[in-house]
């Protein structure tokens, strides 16, 4: 037969060996990152936010993932930081042309990003991101929608690592 002494004493010892599994386990926990995702289709009205504020807006670099799982997280990433790298492009890359070409750069830029990243949202065994469901309009009008940051306004004190000029995007202006 157990005394209840020795009984209070066995359950307080679990109830500590738990706590301290429980805080080592948050203590281990890898942080998965807020992605804004999905972005803003580029208007007349954040194009500037677009040009000015872009070493103001978060990027994801590999060390900032998880490294298993998550790769839904990693997905929407890639294609932040794909886009983020093409918009410079487009802001940044040509001789001073006005307003209406960059805007033009800039949404063929989130076109391509946006529609990169539904074929890889298509190469996993998991659920497609739903807006890769929709073709044409009706797919940049659900990308447009229930926006996270629509003003491409800047995260207050951030300032973006210096990333990897992503290949695969060229300006098409007779597409303007």
């Amino acid at each position: 037969m157990t005394s209840a002494p020795g009984l209070m004493g066995f359950w307080i010892t679990a109830l500590i060996i738990l706590v301290a599994t429980v805080e080592e386990a948050q203590m281990n926990k890898v942080r998965t990152p807020d992605i804004l995702f999905p972005p803003a289709c580029p208007k007349m009205t954040n194009l500037k936010n677009i040009c000015e504020l872009g070493q103001y807006r978060p990027r994801y670099p590999d060390k900032s993932l998880p490294l298993t799982g998550y790769s839904d997280l990693r997905r929407r990433a890639n294609a932040i930081n794909r886009l983020e790298s093409w918009y410079d492009i487009c802001c940044h890359e040509q001789n001073a042309p006005p307003d209406s070409q960059i805007l033009c750069c800039a949404e063929q830029a989130w076109k391509q990003a946006l529609s990169q990243f539904c074929v890889e949202e298509y190469s996993t065994m998991s659920a497609a991101y739903e807006c890769c469901e929709y073709k044409n309009v009706a797919r940049w009008t659900c990308f447009d929608s229930d926006l996270p940051n629509p003003d491409y306004d800047k995260k207050p004190d951030y300032i973006a690592p210096n990333m990897p000029r992503e290949p695969g995007f060229t300006f098409n202006s007779d597409a303007c």
